[in-house]
């Protein structure tokens, strides 16, 4: 790998790693040190989500015209401020400003670094190199490597309780994204990415940046990244189901949630050790566009295994529904990003890498109510409807400019 594409899996591994140890606990330590009532809760999560998933296509955008570099030397500078702030919060007033710095901070920092490894992958593949997958593939590894490191780190900090916990949990994941902050600022180049012309900043004006409503008419206007936006949404939707489907079933086959986190570390543990194996296996026989079809088709199998399994005693159904929807996401992930570059101009990478988190979080968002209402209804009925939503979105996945003849590619 190039030394730009270990910089940009380093910062996402450090960056899930600084996350993960503060934000699965900030639930009960909104409810239990400071008092919120379960409704106060849910709004701030609510709005740590929005000002992070909702806003995605806002940092795509600053990264076209800017250049990744500045994007995510802000966007670590606001984590860093957001999570001494949330150390220190005690009203719901300031734990709203906290987790929306928080989230708007991931904002800026994630569409800025994943255009750029799309970018560097490309770069990597037309000079003869790793395929593009292959790189993206290692990217989210590396990334899920920080999502589970980061709650072990997390449950040491705050072993024991007190009040102090929480805060030096969140003063140590401060300190991890400015570790984060020093080594973009020292190995990121200046200048790079976004693949416009020199501004008068030193940073990058993309080809054709302008207004809120340009952009959006470039989005919108763009058919084949709107059904890939479609896919994708159907993808996001079925991994939510990991925190909203498989806690309840988990309740109904063994009356508890005991296992989750042991299912949580299965999938983190196939990511991690499986994605680079997975993609070999499958970009031998796939294209990009049929590595996203077969990714969706696994998951879709996973809702129909839970729907047959879970009539047998114990943890069988989760555990089939977990490997079958991480194989699934190990392809489309990847793939998804692989073939971004395909469907849009390179110079509006980020706009687009925004977009497509943003849009799809919309759609999740919007459908998370009549799932829930789903869920409820209980039966292997509610499986079946969710497996058909990815099945019928591979039939969305567009075509990209893939050659017939396969990419020679190192080792």
């Amino acid at each position: 790998m190039t030394p730009l594409a270990r910089l940009l899996i380093g910062s996402q591994f450090a960056f899930n790693v600084g996350f993960f140890a503060v934000l699965p606990y900030l639930a009960d330590h909104l409810g239990g040190t400071l008092g919120l009532g379960g409704a106060m809760v849910g709004l701030v999560l609510g709005l740590r989500t929005f000002s992070q998933q909702g806003l995605f296509v806002v940092g795509g955008a600053l990264t076209d015209r800017y250049g990744p570099r500045p994007v995510v030397l802000v966007g670590c500078a606001l984590r860093v401020a957001g999570f001494c702030w949330l150390a220190v919060a005690a009203s719901a007033g300031a734990v709203i400003g906290a987790v929306v710095l928080v989230g708007f901070a991931a904002a800026l920092f994630s569409p800025a670094v994943e255009s750029e490894i799309a970018r560097e992958a490309l770069r990597v593949e037309r000079s003869g190199g790793l395929r593009r997958t292959r790189t993206l593939a290692r990217f989210s590894a590396g990334g899920q490597a920080g999502a589970l490191l980061g709650p072990v780190i997390g449950t040491l900090l705050l072993y024991g309780g007190g009040d102090g916990a929480f805060r030096t949990a969140c003063l140590v994941g401060a300190a991890v994204f400015v570790l984060v902050l020093g080594a973009q600022l020292w190995l990121m180049p200046r200048g790079g990415g976004g693949g416009g012309t020199p501004s008068a900043g030193g940073g990058v004006r993309a080809a054709g940046s302008g207004s809120v409503r340009a952009a959006g008419r470039l989005v919108l206007g763009n058919r084949r990244f709107l059904l890939l936006a479609l896919a994708y949404a159907s993808y996001l939707l079925a991994y939510n189901q990991l925190y909203l489907a498989l806690p309840a079933e988990l309740d109904r086959a063994t009356g508890s949630q005991a296992a989750l986190g042991w299912l949580f570390a299965l999938s983190s543990v196939l990511v991690v050790c499986g994605s680079a194996p997975l993609e070999r296996l499958a970009a031998a026989r796939l294209s990009r566009t049929g590595m996203v079809r077969a990714g969706l088709l696994l998951i879709s199998g996973a809702f129909g295994a839970t729907a047959v399994l879970r009539e047998l005693p114990g943890v069988a159904a989760a555990v089939a529904f977990t490997v079958l929807l991480t194989l699934g996401q190990m392809l489309v992930l990847p793939a998804t990003r692989a073939l971004l570059p395909d469907l849009v101009d390179e110079h509006r990478l980020g706009l687009f890498t925004g977009a497509l988190s943003s849009l799809s979080g919309l759609a999740v968002l919007t459908a998370g109510a009549p799932v829930g209402a789903l869920l409820d209804l209980g039966g292997a009925l509610p499986w079946l409807v969710l497996g058909a939503v990815p099945l019928l979105a591979v039939g969305c996945v567009p075509h990209g400019a893939e050659r017939s003849e396969a990419v020679k590619v190192a080792a």
